[in-house]
């Protein structure tokens, strides 16, 4: 079991035939993923060979949907295409979009999330600026690496992605269901509270590790969202505690102002929620052997 992304997904990527596309579809192959084609307008009807695997690539998400039955598209285009690949796959109704892109200008999230929620979210955005989505040993939708872990029973989700592949690392011994980069820009399709409800729903997730870090206030709506709803164990972990105020760190959202979107004000809340919370990754890893033992 997983959430979002299982081993019956049918995965298309926008932009396979770019360089990034092409080495991270190898690579999604190779792990297992069912990718069946790819989408770019200006090479439909060719096939893209990937060490023996011939994809076709289709004109459109909407096409390429009809021909193959794919519910997952994975979005390797320039920032200054991503609005419309976007708005193209929620005009499409694909279930799940996974937007991998970095940079994409805010009013473009702005404006492609005002548009899919205008059309009845009908589409999962994830990101954009992320990983993407993982359940190991089923299928990986993105560039998180498959080798980190094997499945199991711990669900996580991470704004950062290196923080999400040394969680994994760390807790391979006990592996995950779901892992899923959010992204850390300021407006993003799915946030820790989507991630948290999914787990809390999901039989086969036992544990949750939650990584935030600095700017916003996304880690204190969820410990509200976590003390009203969630009664699996979470475990978290907040990036920044060193950061200096004013300065934006990383990510285009963590930038903390005053002493709005501090580290030990998400902390606070987290663990006045219940959360147990580690000052450092490896800290939130030991936090979560020990609810797992």
């Amino acid at each position: 079991m997983a959430i979002w992304l299982t081993k019956d997904s049918k995965v298309i990527v926008q932009g396979m035939t770019g360089s990034e596309g092409s080495k991270h579809t190898r690579r999604m192959l190779a792990a297992g993923t069912n990718v069946v084609g790819g989408v770019n307008p200006r090479k439909a009807g060719t096939t893209v060979d990937f060490d023996g695997t011939e994809l076709p690539v289709f004109a459109s998400v909407g096409e390429a949907m009809k021909e193959t039955g794919a519910d997952v598209s994975v979005i390797f285009v320039p920032p200054a295409f991503t609005k419309a690949a976007v708005i193209e796959a929620i005009d499409a109704e694909i279930p799940l979009a996974v937007v991998i892109t970095e940079g994409v200008p805010v009013q473009d999230s702005a404006n492609f999330w005002a548009y899919n929620v205008d059309r009845g979210q009908k589409t999962r955005i994830i990101g954009p600026n992320c990983p993407g989505i993982a359940s190991p040993g089923a299928s990986n939708a993105g560039i998180i690496p498959a080798d980190i872990t094997p499945g199991g029973r711990i669900g996580l989700v991470s704004k950062s992605g290196t923080l999400t592949y040394q969680l994994m690392y760390e807790l391979r011994d006990f592996g995950f269901s779901t892992a899923v980069g959010i992204g850390g820009d300021p407006i993003i399709g799915t946030t820790h509270i989507d991630a948290l409800k999914a787990f809390q729903d999901d039989p086969d997730t036992d544990a949750i590790v939650m990584i935030g870090e600095i700017g916003g206030d996304a880690e204190e709506r969820a410990a509200e969202f976590i003390k009203a709803n969630v009664t699996k164990p979470v475990v978290g972990y907040i990036a920044g505690f060193t950061a200096p105020p004013g300065k934006t760190m990383g990510h285009a959202g963590a930038i903390i102002s005053g002493s709005a979107g501090t580290a030990d004000a998400k902390k606070a809340a987290l663990e006045a929620a219940g959360v147990k919370v580690g000052k450092t990754p490896s800290e939130t890893a030991r936090l979560m052997r020990e609810v797992m033992s």
